[in-house]
């Protein structure tokens, strides 16, 4: 076996001191004058013998891992899987790696994957979290850990976040459909009391209220598999012929919800308009193209990274939490526009 080459190693080859050989790993040769010649010599060497520093020496030393750790509530949702990968470019850019983890919205999981960063002394934390772990989030800010709540928060705890205005979002989205005479809508929304999902409840209600028109809920357990949730949504449609709008508040349940309407024979928007909450290439690629409430997920990526960055590099203003709301985008396609021959179902 090749033997590792060591710190001491390169120090010895060089006729130079261990500490020389370090301080131009950690790129301070110029801040401790370090010749550029010599500083050269030493990066040379170091790339021709193939070195790798310990990672894990220079953590204890510097007391940083540069490993953010990153939770979400499901990594294959498109959602989650491109926000995820925003983040990741981002904090790379800046010399961080990501640790992903799912919850499935399981709290004993989740206080494993929290448990398991700290073990790891992750520099800092990204966390979609399922309610139930107030006592472990306000533990950590209480610690001083840098972390950014996003997508969701927990309603005790101030920290850091950044989060989408759902309530608005559904709100003009119900009222488009409104809009266009229809008078029964339904909203497809899971059973949970996260706040991003009351949130978007919330704004479905306020448009009906203001039009003196019933709600038409349809609440879905998380974690079922595709087809219990699609023989749900099938019996709800079936149920309710007279539903001439939906309003799905993720887009996993809007796509499984354009299965079901094909199922049931539904044209899309003459017998049913259709809007779902978050974009989705499919929701683009569909006949007809699907309304979405999208939400801005690079600017989102590019503020939950700048603000745990600076609580990383210990800005000042990071002495006060900021929980920042940003504006979703009502996007119009065919989905939700009934054709101008279409019989107002009133």
């Amino acid at each position: 076996m090749k033997k590792k080459i060591l710190i001491h190693d390169i120090a010895k080859h060089l006729d130079v001191s261990i500490a020389t050989v370090s301080l131009v790993l950690n790129g301070k040769a110029k801040e401790k004058r370090i010749s550029d010649g010599l500083a050269e010599k030493v990066l040379k060497y170091v790339e021709e013998v193939g070195y790798k520093p310990n990672q894990l020496a220079k953590s204890l030393r510097t007391g940083k891992t540069h490993v953010i750790g990153l939770v979400v509530e499901d990594i294959a949702n498109p959602f989650f899987a491109t926000i995820a990968g925003l983040i990741e470019r981002k904090a790379l850019a800046h010399g961080y790696r990501i640790i992903y983890c799912s919850t499935s919205n399981d709290i004993v999981k989740t206080r494993d994957i929290l448990a398991m960063f700290q073990e790891r002394h992750v520099d800092g934390y990204i966390l979609a979290l399922p309610d139930g772990l107030e006592g472990e989030v306000s533990a950590l800010v209480r610690s001083g850990k840098p972390l950014v709540l996003f997508d969701r928060v927990l309603a005790s705890v101030l920290a850091n976040a950044v989060v989408v205005d759902g309530a608005t979002g559904t709100y003009e989205a119900t009222q488009h459909l409104l809009a266009q005479g229809l008078t029964s809508v339904a909203l497809m929304t899971i059973r949970d009391g996260q706040t991003q999902m009351l949130a978007r409840r919330q704004g479905y209600t306020q448009a009906l209220r203001e039009h003196n028109l019933p709600e038409l809920v349809e609440e879905i357990v998380f974690q079922q598999n595709p087809e219990q949730v699609m023989e749900q949504m099938q019996a709800f449609f079936q149920a309710h012929p007279n539903c001439h709008g939906v309003m799905f508040t993720t887009n996993y349940l809007g796509v499984y919800g354009l299965e079901v309407l094909k199922r049931l024979g539904r044209r899309i928007p003459e017998d049913i308009a259709v809007i779902s909450f978050d974009d989705n290439d499919l929701f683009r690629l569909y006949t007809p193209p699907i309304t979405v409430v999208a939400q801005p997920m690079e600017a989102m990526a590019e503020e939950i990274i700048s603000m745990l960055l600076a609580a990383l590099n210990g800005s000042k203003e990071t002495s006060r939490m900021t929980q920042l709301q940003m504006a979703p985008q009502l996007v119009l396609r065919q989905s939700s526009t009934l054709p101008a021959a279409a019989t107002v179902r009133r």
